[in-house]
């Protein structure tokens, strides 16, 4: 049997208000196109399908399609579960359409494994599905306690309960999948996620995953990456977008999960080519940025600017370096200045307008106040003593 998994949609996201729409359906294809040339008998999506509980109708409609073309009429198994992004009740509505294409929608916490035989290959899929486990979707408080090693130790050993009773239905004559939504003890985080912990007591430690689970499909990280110290495989896939730039130079991907009965799981990367990358540009002075406008640098990425100044950046180039190049994000100075700059060991010796100086220049991290402004302090600081 062989089995995408993927995660972290985020169906709706922006870039600072710039649309990901076109690069969200680019991956759609793309992952249409996986789908068929590996052969995928099941695709396992674990969360955050949306980005946020009430998407924009463009977004809904974009997942829905993906869901009819990924399922292929009922020709292959698809089983979504809910993210800490998404509605949970949202997210299932569809349920009594979608079962009819063999599509499984689970929003909220079940407490048996989802079953499916996939005819191609004559086998039994056990998945057991645990959609973001926070304590309102439990629909419980595991503890009045507000110090935050008790909260952890319970909210661990409830899950682990949860998944032991989850997975208490897997059969050796069975394809065995344990899929959930969750930050898990030693993985790398990444700007764009939206914390699930409270410090570190929302944090499962790898052990509490069964053994019996012969592959641990992970959703919430969005770097693809395995997790270690697990009792089996378990894996991040990943968002298939780079969502911030703390995910500059990720290479994104899906992971296809090729596993029968009572063997281990072979695990395979498949990288992405969809979407723009996101990459920062660092540069010595403004006109090392025009030349790399004019080379058409990065032309189609999403860019993020830092300018090593003496100043501010004059609004005639901010407006200019926009126009030349329609991905670029921020623009940001990194202005020059030295440590023995920023001492300031006797202010009560120093002129009033070098006081202002060095206020304006610790307040914007290095830039020189105009000759203007210095003349309107002076100007407020007469008004005042009148």
């Amino acid at each position: 049997m062989r089995i995408l998994h993927t995660a972290d949609w985020h169906f709706g996201k922006t870039l600072e208000g710039r649309s990901r729409h076109a690069e969200q359906e680019q991956f759609i294809d793309e992952l249409c196109e996986i789908a068929q040339s590996e052969n995928i008998d099941v695709i396992l999506i674990a969360g955050d399908v949306y980005d946020t509980v009430n998407p924009p109708a463009a977004s809904e409609q974009l997942f829905y399609d993906s869901l009819a073309r990924l399922a292929d009429y009922g020709k292959r198994k698809v089983i979504v579960i809910a993210g800490n992004h998404d509605n949970p009740e949202r997210l299932a509505a569809a349920t009594p359409i979608a079962i009819k294409h063999g599509i499984t929608l689970i929003g909220t916490p079940i407490m048996q494994a989802v079953t499916a035989y996939v005819e191609k290959t004559g086998e039994v899929l056990k998945v057991a599905a645990l959609p973001y486990p926070s304590e309102s979707r439990l629909k419980e408080l595991l503890t009045e306690s507000q110090a935050e090693e008790v909260l952890q130790q319970v909210y661990q050993e409830r899950v682990g309960h949860l998944f032991n009773k989850l997975c208490s239905g897997f059969s050796n004559d069975s394809v065995n999948i344990l899929t959930s939504h969750l930050f898990v003890a030693g993985g790398r985080e990444s700007d764009s996620e939206r914390p699930i912990q409270v410090g570190g007591a929302y944090t499962i430690h790898p052990s509490f995953f069964p053994e019996t689970a012969q592959y641990v499909a992970l959703g919430h990280l969005h770097r693809p990456q395995y997790i270690r110290s697990a009792k089996t495989t378990a894996r991040y896939a990943g968002s298939p977008l780079a969502y911030s730039f703390s995910e500059a130079g990720q290479a994104k991907s899906v992971t296809i999960i090729e596993v029968k009965p009572g063997a281990a799981a072979l695990v395979e990367e498949v990288f992405l080519n969809s979407g723009k990358s996101l990459v920062e540009w660092k540069a010595s002075s403004i006109p090392e940025i025009y030349k790399w406008l004019d080379e058409r640098r990065d032309h189609n990425c999403w860019v993020n600017v830092e300018i090593a100044s003496d100043g501010m950046i004059a609004m005639e180039d901010i407006q200019s370096i926009r126009k030349a190049h329609d991905g670029i994000v921020h623009i940001r100075p990194i202005y020059r200045t030295s440590r023995e700059e920023m001492d300031e060991p006797h202010f009560s010796t120093l002129p009033i307008d070098e006081l202002f100086t060095r206020f304006y220049e610790r307040q914007t991290g290095g830039a020189k106040p105009e000759e203007e402004l210095v003349k309107l302090f002076f100007e407020l600081i007469a008004d005042d003593d009148d």
